[in-house]
């Protein structure tokens, strides 16, 4: 009762120098800073440090706070009084711009915190209604406006008292609950020009950003997410700039922080609109949004906007909707070469590399454009996939060489690698043997430059260098860089383990190269096991265990099937189109090698069945018409095998099975005339597979046949048949 009689004490004499604020200011007098700051410290100190607290001393005095006083005023004048809740929210707001945050918070404390609630819900709700409808009502609130965000200023600055303590659980508590008073109150959201005359909007603006901080401080990333979608969902009247921040943190926060959020729900969802489905996609929409704002000119440019949604898109695969997205960004938001540099790795990304080498054609030419490294790099590569544009991606590596001279050692090891790879793809279309020999030596060099400058082991050019041995037939070094390539990427790459089975296979050493293969599959996810599948199911007809064989290919072919379904499912992305053309590749090569399976064991009607298969999923397929000529000569049909043979070759002029086969029943079917012909399609071969025994073995029939050669080439082409066949892997290196 002491107490309560000291605070009414405290208040009245409160209220008195309120008063006489007002009176000063109204006739241009100043009260004494000391009086004032004696009066505001009588409450919040002394009742502080009554508790057994102290608060901060040996500060100066700070100056009339001019805001303070005029939000006494308001509610003086609208309510004619000062409460104790109002008190103490102004008094704690006092301590707080102080810096005494233990003060504050203390005084804070002293407010009946559920009392104050109810009645701000039912002064809110009342005033809401009375503005709705435009006329009087006959109920009164019972707090002014002024009160109202007196009081919820309090509950703001006590949760960033909390948040100054490391109270972060507390805070956010404080801070949800300024945000559920208003939104029960108003579940409709905010009216417009709500609460302009007082300070409310800029709380609740305020607090509206804090809370979504103090749950991740508070290690609560859910509660930051629902906190994050309520601030974007509900109508808060935030100003533009505001919203966007929120947005782009928001974006942030789903894209790194690892936490995987539920999907959102709606309680506004229109019928069939989108719902992200998990944080990536909310993340994109969102990073969008943002942008699209940018491009209709309500907010000012964020170029980390950009970044972070080049990221989301490239890991979700939808590299066409960000070069879509930059495409449409007004001139001037970026620079040229950036724009150009982004499109050509989206156009890239999306598997459009003749597109992608087009717009970097299209920069480099320019000689105004200068510090292109990154830009000529992409432009070899993209060279290197492309065999008519060889010569011009070893220009650009020159020119990379040149403009480095030696400064930046690790892009110089790429742009060494580089070289090796064109060089490389060049000689493979060389005929003179010594020319080609001159060629791959000059690539296998530039590849050990590659490997030497490296001040970390880089698995690209480790890849293409153990690559160029084994094609080079260099088999136990290419075998040593094999392993060192898996521990470097520690078995996460299933290319690198195909790579060393290959390797082992061509040294006879299928047993091992299983065993590799069966390693790489319990480390694999179920959707990635396509090739590696394939891979043992040849290594199992190498070692002759087409029991085993046929297992392995219908467990492939049950894979493949599932996946296709479901990848059907639902909107299909860029990154799905490009699974299914993956899977539609291998379930053809699939079935090509069980037809060509049955067909060795003379099992005629599974083979017919494989090719109905291959006949329903691709009827232009060369590969087809080669395995349909392989069934026809099984069956002792060779025009009929002959015909099947050129069909395939009308679809894919370059098809080297069906070219050496073609040569093949010629010089049986032709005799002599056919000569020609026949040396023409073996040249062909070899010139697009150099390494093809069937190729050289064919070759050296016909020269043996053949009176005006000589028996010295034909005993070359066989020597060069039997190596090859001895260092020949189950599948091509490359």
């Amino acid at each position: 009762m002491r107490a309560k009689a000291w605070m009414n004490e405290q208040i009245l004499r409160l209220k008195n120098k309120f008063s006489k604020m007002i009176n000063c200011i109204r006739s241009g007098d100043q009260l004494k800073v000391d009086e004032m700051m004696h009066s505001s410290d009588s409450l919040a100190t002394r009742d502080y440090s009554a508790s057994g607290f102290s608060s901060r001393t040996g500060e100066v005095e700070p100056k009339v706070d001019n805001a303070n006083i005029e939000e006494a005023e308001s509610s003086l004048r609208e309510s004619g009084y000062l409460n104790y809740e109002e008190a103490r929210a102004l008094l704690g707001r006092l301590e707080y711009q102080k810096g005494n945050i233990e003060a504050a918070l203390h005084v804070f404390e002293g407010i009946d915190i559920v009392a104050v609630i109810s009645r701000i819900k039912a002064s809110i709700s009342t005033r809401y209604e009375q503005n709705r409808r435009q006329s009087q009502s006959d109920v009164v609130p019972t707090m002014s406006m002024h009160a109202i965000s007196l009081l919820l200023e309090a509950i703001f600055l006590k949760a960033k008292s909390l948040q100054g303590l490391g109270r972060f659980v507390e805070a956010a508590k404080s801070c949800k609950l300024l945000l559920d008073t208003v939104e029960s109150a108003l579940p409709e959201g905010l009216p417009e020009n709500f609460a302009n005359d007082c300070k409310l909007q800029g709380t609740l603006t305020k607090a509206v950003e804090l809370l979504p901080e103090l749950w991740k401080s508070a290690g609560s990333p859910e509660e930051s997410i629902l906190s994050y979608r309520r601030a974007l969902i509900y109508q808060w009247n935030l100003e533009m700039e505001t919203r966007a921040k929120i947005e782009k943190e928001f974006a942030i926060f789903l894209l790194y922080s690892g936490c995987d959020a539920s999907p959102p729900n709606l309680r506004l969802q229109m019928e069939s609109s989108f719902v992200p489905r998990n944080n990536m996609e909310e993340a994109i929409l969102l990073l969008m949004d943002l942008l699209g704002k940018y491009i209709h000119g309500l907010v000012v440019w964020d170029p980390s906007i950009t970044e972070h949604l080049s990221f989301a898109l490239s890991i979700v695969g939808e590299f066409g909707a960000l070069a879509n997205e930059v495409e449409q960004l007004p001139p001037g938001t970026i620079g040229r070469k950036e724009k150009y540099w982004t499109l050509a790795l989206c156009y890239y990304g999306e598997g459009k590399s003749l597109v992608a080498l087009n717009l970097l054609k299209n920069f480099l030419n320019n000689k105004d454009n200068v510090g292109c490294l990154l830009e000529l790099l992409l432009a070899s590569k993209l060279c290197g996939e492309n065999l008519v544009c060889l010569d011009e991606g070893v220009t650009y590596i020159l020119r990379v060489l040149s403009e480095l001279d030696g400064r930046c050692i690790q892009m110089v090891s790429i742009a060494n690698c580089l070289h090796g790879v064109l060089l490389s793809a060049i000689s493979k279309s060389i005929a003179s043997d010594s020319q080609k020999s001159l060629k791959q030596s000059e690539a296998l060099k530039a590849l050990q430059t590659a490997e030497q400058l490296m001040k970390q082991r880089d698995p690209f050019i480790v890849y293409h260098l153990c690559l160029e041995y084994a094609e080079q037939r260099k088999l136990d070094i290419a075998l040593y860089y094999a392993k060192q390539l898996v521990i470097l990427e520690a078995g996460s790459s299933v290319k690198s383990y195909i790579l060393l089975a290959r390797i082992l296979s061509s040294q006879k050493r299928f047993g091992d190269a299983e065993t590799v293969i069966n390693a790489a599959l319990e480390q694999t996810g179920k959707w990635e096991q396509g090739e590696l599948l394939r891979t043992k199911a040849k290594l199992q007809i190498a070692q002759g265990q087409l029991k085993s064989s046929i297992e392995t290919y219908t467990h492939l072919l049950a894979i493949i099937r599932v996946r296709t379904k479901s990848s059907g499912v639902g909107k299909m992305l860029s990154k799905d189109v490009s699974v299914r053309t993956s899977d539609r590749s291998l379930e053809i090569e699939t079935w090509n090698d069980l037809a060509n399976m049955y067909t060795s064991l003379s099992q005629w009607r599974d083979a017919e069945i494989c090719l109905s298969k291959l006949q329903a999923i691709n009827p232009y397929s060369a590969s087809k018409w080669y395995s349909t000529g392989l069934l026809y000569e099984s069956k002792g049909l060779p025009r009929d095998a002959l015909q099947a043979y050129n069909k395939g070759l009308g679809i894919d002029p370059n098809h080297v099975p069906s070219m050496i086969s073609t040569a093949r029943l010629l010089q049986q079917l032709g005799g002599r005339q056919s000569f020609p012909v026949v040396r023409s399609l073996l040249t062909d071969a070899l010139r697009l597979d150099r390494a093809n025994p069937s190729a050289w073995y064919n070759l050296g029939l016909l020269y043996k046949a053949d009176v005006g050669a000589s028996v010295l080439e034909a005993a070359e082409c066989f020597e060069a048949a039997t190596l090859l066949e001895e260092s020949a892997p189950v599948e091509p290196f490359r």
